[in-house]
């Protein structure tokens, strides 16, 4: 399965946001609560809850943030 190009921006927005969630969210959890039995359990609620602010953070700032780039590189 293939997914159009024009969706190229969601998709990147979608996977970077999931795979930074699931990270931080695991940090987070582990340093405040431990791990411990209920670990999963709670990583994967804090991760349904939290994915989509950071989808839409990312997908509104990752423009602004290629133009800051552009600006600062050569």
């Amino acid at each position: 399965m293939r997914i159009p190009a024009r969706f190229a921006p969601v998709l990147f927005g979608a996977l970077l946001s999931a795979i930074m969630v699931a990270l931080v969210s695991a940090f987070v959890l582990a340093v405040s609560r431990g791990i411990h039995a209920e670990f999963p359990a709670l990583w994967l609620q804090s991760c349904l809850t939290t994915w989509p602010v950071a989808f839409a953070a990312v997908t509104v700032v990752a423009p602004w943030v290629r133009k800051v780039v552009g600006r600062l590189t050569a």
